[in-house]
């Protein structure tokens, strides 16, 4: 029964599976709304969908395994090529039943996500589109947590709910009628709410960084057998660092909010809107753990491209997802979901010392 688990631990990576989770959790980030029930379902079908390219990866590189990893769970016997297969579909079914939970749009995105996983392991995964048709699934994966949690209706991240038809909140209300201003009758025109198109299109810039690291990684990864090539992680090196220095960008549209009414203390000037990025000292620090997890690894396997070192590269390339997915959270003004994905920084290095990454 053990060296069964140890098997199934091994053929589906779940050392890897602490990197999945942030997706989703930056993609309600990038909207400025807290995780809610739709994020949580993200996060399920994600991890699903994650663990069926797993075992369908080593089903579909069972011949190659057999020469050039023969210890992995389908070339040493300790689990059928079968099995692996009816894995991998069980799996993609439970992802698309919980993104369906959350509503078609999220369904949609999860059934984009599967179809580019499966197209991935299947035909792409050794042509020159493979590392883009990566990136675009872990591109989706986010969307998919954007997309999840607008469709639930979870309640922006300070951001009071109108109590009216004309959008207006009670606190609003009593404001305008103390200090003499009229207040706006219902034939009055008003702000359209913001529609779950317009905000799983917030979520498409940290969508593209998070999708260019899985490119730069991807193409290391397809070197790590043999090694032999400098250039593939002296390009991923160059476009990490280029990748850190975009992600500690402050993003724009962050703006002051009017001081509250009947209140004038210093602190109310400096209220800023949900979406505000998190403090510079704390963008910094999680950008440098990203570099430093990422782009040493890569700069060893440039100096010296052995497969052990290559592959080193490749695990430290995926586990540096994690705090990339914290920058994004940050950025995006939800400190706290970015020092709560960093939180599964040491479960995965530990894990990670038991089931190989890669």
């Amino acid at each position: 029964m053990r060296a069964a688990v140890r098997a199934w631990a091994e053929l589906l990576r779940v050392s890897a599976l602490f990197t999945v989770p942030g997706d989703a959790l930056a993609g309600a980030a990038a909207l400025g709304r807290r995780p809610g029930r739709g994020t949580a379902l993200a996060v399920g079908a994600s991890l699903c969908l994650y663990e069926a390219g797993m075992a369908l990866n080593d089903w579909a590189d069972r011949d190659e395994d057999a020469i050039d990893r023969p210890h992995r769970p389908i070339p040493s016997g300790r689990i059928t090529p079968g099995a692996a297969l009816a894995a991998a579909g069980a799996l993609t079914a439970a992802g698309l039943t919980m993104a369906a939970r959350a509503g078609r749009p999220a369904l949609t995105v999860a059934t984009g996500l599967a179809a580019t996983v499966w197209a991935y392991d299947l035909r792409l995964k050794h042509t020159q589109a493979g590392p883009a048709a990566m990136a675009a699934a872990r591109a989706l994966d986010l969307l998919l947590g954007a997309t999840a949690t607008a469709g639930t209706g979870a309640a922006s991240v300070g951001v009071e709910r109108p109590a009216g038809a004309n959008g207006t909140s009670r606190a609003a209300r009593s404001a305008r009628i103390l200090s003499g201003a009229r207040t706006p009758g219902p034939a009055q025109p008003t702000r359209p709410a913001r529609t779950a198109h317009t905000d799983v299109r917030a979520a498409l810039p940290a969508a593209a960084l998070l999708g260019a690291h899985t490119y730069a990684v991807t193409a290391v990864s397809r070197h790590e057998a043999q090694g032999g090539s400098t250039v593939a992680p002296l390009g991923a090196l160059a476009a990490i660092v280029a990748l850190g220095a975009a992600a500690v960008r402050e993003q724009r549209g962050s703006r002051d909010l009017p001081p509250v009414p009947g209140k004038g203390g210093p602190g109310d000037r400096h209220r800023t809107r949900p979406g505000a990025p998190a403090p510079r000292v704390l963008l910094t620090a999680l950008t440098a753990t990203y570099l430093r997890t990422a782009a040493e690894p890569l700069l060893h396997a440039t100096l010296n491209p052995s497969p052990p070192l290559t592959q080193r590269a490749v695990g430290s390339g995926i586990r540096a997802m994690i705090p990339l997915q914290a920058v994004l959270a940050a950025r995006a003004g939800a400190a706290g979901t970015g020092l709560a994905v960093m939180g599964l920084v040491p479960l995965a290095r530990t894990l990670a010392r038991k089931v190989s990454l890669t």
